[in-house]
């Protein structure tokens, strides 16, 4: 970790950075975007009739999930994150934290260890959703396999197995991008969700009264006539719109029109379909509860051919979590909240659409072990729904600020649509806290780990930014102390990475401090991360000569994208009087080394796992690709 890789100021970028016809990227958004939400007609309403939900499948209780299910989706995902959340992009970006990006600077501002409690939710919240990253696909494709049992018992003891390899095989393709996943499952996806709402609509017309659950009185007799047991019971109704969230934070893969007109035209009319073709089943036959919908088909052969479609679709249902943790890790690294790993862009056409491979491992790992530990989906239930519902929470709080101080709604508006989303938010998030120690604490306990990599890491740079601050110089003050010292001068170029746009970086002050000797011609290259994701080409580069041989370049980068160096510095050079070549120039790369002591702001504890931090983040000269034969790394060493 270096201190010359440093955010700056907000920047205007492309409205847009999706391409391609609204066709395909409508398919694509299908096998992407909803693989989680289209899946969870396996498990929510089985799980409210399960060992946690209310025992009886009569017409009271029927009607009274139904409604809730109808009022979940209908508030929480068609109004909350498709018609208004999704108007909160960061010129095209969605997500937790391009909506952090969003909220005006005073409100987010990091001052050494001090970090505004905005920011710091919004961390909370994305590292919650790293959590949901590993349980949904372990749920997802477990709850699919495990209807491998209604077909013959004899295979239960194959369902773990298989389930672990199919995790596996996933992952492993996801070095592909999403754009060709999407090309691949789009069309798996639209079968399943024909399917879905095909096999509702037949049981539908068996028993058409079972359509009277959308009145929302059933809803709320259901709560007067089980009390406090219906109110746990939302922690088995968030299973219904679980997926949310990730919707949101894919839509830079995408863009908000493609999936908008997915949701609309197919996934929400096939998932009431399906929730309500299964009540109207139940009302027939209560003892099918403990699932509702595998029995939906009764030959061995259609079962078949349903388990093996429902294993497709939760193979692709994890999708949407791994391109959400994508999304999320690269907009936290580029924004400084995050270590540096290597991102890799998977499409020339769609910007958006990245390859992580070191967090695409850690998830892979983690889900297989979940599998192997807790072996059913029944068990995963406990631990699903509580990271969703806490980021559900968070994200309506930062909403909020972006709607006061950004939008400048009136603040009647502002509360009411607050105080609107946290009417469900918090009944969801208080539900699911009660099946804390039966599971939730696993997705808080990998988020917890997350968080607390997130604020050291953000805790250090602040540190790190001040410390070199201390150390550096103005312009002026350097060049009058190379006139007074007269250093011994070296012909060639000197490319520095400076954090600071206005003060010597400490590379060259160490070189000449220690060295006594500093190149012939002096460029400081300052690498901007906006708060915007994509930077237009004509606003990227800024060229300023300082005086004779020494001059600052600002590359501005935004904070979806991947600053490679040497085009922007090859730019600069072209208009600039350089007489050394581009092709001779030595790069400077200040790397730090840390002593943990307790005698500054971060304690020997802290100081040492920043230091882990920083020495595992990816090399500053891969990220930035610059050319590894002509860079020289000049070290300090800092007690924070």
């Amino acid at each position: 970790m270096s201190a010359e890789d440093v955010p700056a100021e907000e920047a205007t970028a492309p409205s847009s950075h999706v391409h391609g016809s609204l066709g395909v990227l409508t398919l694509g958004a299908l096998g992407v975007v909803y693989g989680d939400i289209g899946t969870s007609p396996l498990y929510s309403l089985a799980e409210c009739f399960g060992a946690h939900g209310v025992s009886v499948a009569d017409r009271a209780n029927l009607y009274g999930i139904l409604s809730l299910f109808f009022w979940s989706l209908t508030l929480v995902v068609t109004f909350k994150y498709v018609t208004v959340l999704m108007r909160a992009e960061n010129h095209g970006e969605g997500g937790i934290m391009a909506l952090l990006s969003l909220v005006p600077e005073p409100r987010r501002r990091i001052q050494g260890k001090r970090i505004g409690w905005v920011t710091l939710l919004v961390l909370f919240g994305a590292a919650l959703l790293f959590g949901d990253g590993v349980i949904t696909p372990a749920i997802s494709v477990l709850s699919a396999v495990e209807g491998l049992k209604l077909v013959s018992p004899a295979l239960g003891d194959w369902v773990v197995t298989i389930t672990s390899v199919i995790l596996i095989l996933l992952f492993a393709i996801q070095r592909g991008g999403t754009g060709p996943i999407g090309k691949l499952f789009g069309p798996i996806m639209v079968t399943w969700f024909v399917v879905l709402g095909g096999l509702g609509l037949y049981h539908l017309a068996q028993a058409p009264q079972v359509l009277a659950a959308i009145s929302p009185h059933y809803g709320l007799f259901f709560f007067v006539q089980h009390k406090g047991h219906g109110f746990a019971l939302l922690g088995s109704v968030v299973l219904c719109v679980t997926g949310g969230e990730a919707l949101y934070a894919d839509m830079g893969h995408f863009g908000r029109t493609p999936i908008r007109l997915a949701w609309g035209g197919l996934v929400f009319p096939a998932l009431l379909l399906n929730y309500f073709g299964q009540g109207a089943l139940l009302l027939q036959d209560p003892s099918l509860a403990s699932a509702p919908f595998f029995s939906m088909v009764s030959s061995p052969h259609a079962r078949i051919a349903l388990v093996l479609l429902a294993t497709a679709a939760t193979i692709i249902a994890s999708q949407a979590l791994i391109s959400a943790v994508f999304s999320l890790t690269h907009q936290a690294i580029r924004m400084g909240y995050f270590p540096r790993v290597s991102v890799r862009h998977t499409s020339s056409e769609v910007e958006g659409q990245i390859y992580l491979a070191s967090m695409n491992w850690c998830l892979a790992a983690a889900c297989v072990l979940l599998v192997l530990v807790l072996r059913e989906s029944t068990r995963l239930a406990a631990a699903y729904g509580l990271a969703v519902s806490g980021t559900m929470a968070i994200t309506s709080v930062i909403l909020f600020q972006v709607t006061r101080h950004n939008w400048k709604w009136p603040a009647w508006k502002c509360w009411s649509l607050l105080l609107l989303f946290l009417s469900f938010d918090l009944p969801f998030l208080g539900a699911t806290c009660l099946k804390f120690l039966e599971g939730g604490w696993i997705p808080l306990l990998m988020g917890g780990v997350v968080f607390a990599i997130m604020v050291l890491w953000t805790t250090g740079r602040s540190l790190l930014r001040q410390a070199h601050q201390n150390r550096t110089v103005t312009d002026a003050v350097w060049l009058e102390r190379v006139a007074t010292q007269a250093p011994l001068r070296t012909a060639g170029l000197g490319v520095y990475l400076a954090s600071s746009t206005e003060l010597t970086p400490p590379a060259l002050m160490t070189q000449m401090e220690r060295i006594r000797a500093i190149p012939e011609e002096i460029m400081l290259v300052t690498i901007t991360s906006e708060n915007v994701p994509y930077i237009e080409d004509s606003q990227r580069l800024q060229v300023r000569k300082v005086a004779d041989n020494y001059y600052r370049v600002t590359l501005r980068y935004g904070f979806m994208e991947i600053p490679e160096v040497p085009p922007g510095i090859s730019a600069a050079a072209a208009q600039l009087p350089l007489r050394g070549s581009l092709q001779q120039a030595t790069y400077y790369v200040g790397r730090e080394s840390f002593e943990a002591t307790d005698a500054n702001q971060l304690v020997g504890w802290q100081e040492t796992l920043y230091a882990v931090l920083a020495r595992n983040s990816s090399d500053m000269t891969r990220y930035y690709a610059l050319p590894t034969e002509q860079v020289v790394e000049i070290g300090t060493r800092l007690d924070l």
